[in-house]
C-alpha cells in the first residue's frame, strides 16, 4: 500500500506562514495566531475546524476567511460540548434514580439481587453483556476502595444498595443496565417519560451516551453523528423535518437529534433553560464570525430553520 509523504514539522511561524501564504487565510493579528496556536493544537483548531470554510476542490478558504472565523467555530464548539455535556448529566442522574429505584423495589436493597443473571432478562443474547456488568458492579460493591461512599457502605453494612453502586457506573454503563434489565422495570423508568416507551428509551440513551463520550474526550461535536439513531418522534413530522425514501435527513444521529431527545427527557424548566443557552451560543458564534451563515452552521448540526418552535408542538 503507497502511503502519502509523512507532513514535516512546521514551528508556529511556519504554521502561521502557511495559513497566509498557502491557504490563503486572511491573518490581521500575526502575535495574536501564533499565541492561540501555541495554546491549542494546530491539529485540534485547524485541521478541526476547517472544513466548514474549506473548498476541498481549491484546497484553500473560501475567500474572505479569517483565522478569527475559525477559532470562532472552535469556541463555539467548546461551548457546545459544555452545554450538552450539562443537560447530559441532567438525564444521567435521573437515570440512576429511576434504575436503582425500581429494581430495589422489585427485588431487595441487598447488593446480591444485582449480582444474581436471574433477576436481568437473561437471554442467550444478552447473556455475555449481562456478566461483564455484574464483573463491574462486584468489582464496585466488593473490591474497589477508590470512593468514599461506597467504602462507608461496605464496612458499616457489609452491603453496597444499588443506589450507591450506580454512582461509580459511567452513563454508557448504567445504559447497557437499563438494556438489560427485565421488561417490566424498564417499563416503569420509562413511564417517566412522556410519550417515549422502553425501546424508545433505549435509543434515546444510546445516542446521548455517543454525544456525553464525545463531549468527554474534547472531540469536534458540531458536526458529528452517533453511532445509533433516536427513534422517529412526532416532533419531527411538526418540523417539517425532510426525507429520504422512508428516512428523516435530520434529527436522528446528529446534533439535533440531541435536542430532541432532551425535549422528551429534560424537565420542562430544564428544556427551556437549554433552548435559551443554545440561542445565545449560536447568537454569539455569529457576531464573532459574521461572515458565516446560520443556515450552513444549522445544516451541519442537523438543525432545521424552524427549530426554535419545538417548544410549541406537543411531543405526543
Amino acid at each position: 500500500m503507497a502511503y502519502r509523504t509523512v507532513k514535516p514539522f512546521l514551528t508556529f511561524e511556519q504554521q502561521v506562514d502557511n495559513l497566509q501564504l498557502n491557504k490563503h487565510l486572511v491573518i490581521s493579528d500575526r502575535d495574536k495566531a501564533l499565541k492561540t496556536l501555541e495554546g491549542t493544537r494546530y491539529f485540534s483548531i485547524v485541521d478541526g475546524y476547517k472544513d466548514f470554510f474549506y473548498n476541498p476542490m481549491s484546497r484553500v478558504y473560501k475567500a474572505g476567511t479569517t483565522f478569527d472565523d475559525i477559532v470562532a467555530l472552535y469556541t463555539f464548539d467548546e461551548e457546545l460540548r459544555f452545554l450538552l455535556f450539562k443537560y447530559i448529566e441532567h438525564i444521567e442522574e435521573k437515570q440512576r434514580s429511576l434504575i436503582s429505584y425500581h429494581f430495589c423495589s422489585r427485588n431487595s436493597v441487598m447488593q446480591a439481587d444485582y449480582l444474581n443473571p436471574a433477576n436481568y432478562n437473561n437471554t442467550n443474547a444478552n447473556r455475555s453483556g449481562i456478566m461483564k456488568l455484574i464483573s463491574i458492579l462486584g468489582y464496585i460493591a466488593n473490591t474497589t476502595t477508590d470512593h468514599i461512599y461506597v467504602n462507608y457502605q461496605r464496612a458499616t453494612y457489609g452491603n453496597v444498595p444499588l443506589w450507591v453502586a450506580v454512582s461509580v457506573l459511567t452513563f454508557g454503563q448504567l445504559s447497557k443496565m437499563y438494556e438489560y434489565l427485565p421488561q417490566s422495570i424498564r417499563s416503569c423508568v420509562s413511564k417517566s417519560y412522556t410519550g417515549v416507551n422502553e425501546r424508545e428509551l433505549l435509543q434515546f440513551l444510546k445516542v446521548l451516551t455517543d454525544f456525553r463520550n464525545k463531549c468527554a474526550h474534547c472531540e469536534r461535536v458540531y458536526s458529528s453523528h452517533s453511532h445509533t439513531a433516536i427513534p422517529d418522534k412526532v416532533l419531527h413530522a411538526k418540523l417539517n423535518i425532510p426525507r429520504t425514501g422512508s428516512q428523516y435527513a435530520n434529527g436522528k444521529t446528529d446534533v439535533f437529534s440531541v435536542v430532541i431527545a432532551f425535549r422528551y427527557l429534560l424537565s420542562k424548566e430544564d428544556f427551556r433553560l437549554f433552548k435559551q443557552e443554545m440561542i445565545r451560543l449560536i447568537n454569539r458564534f455569529h457576531k464573532l464570525s459574521p461572515m458565516s451563515e446560520i443556515e450552513a452552521l444549522y445544516k451541519s448540526m442537523g438543525f432545521p430553520s424552524n427549530w426554535k418552535k419545538i417548544t410549541l408542538y406537543r411531543i405526543v
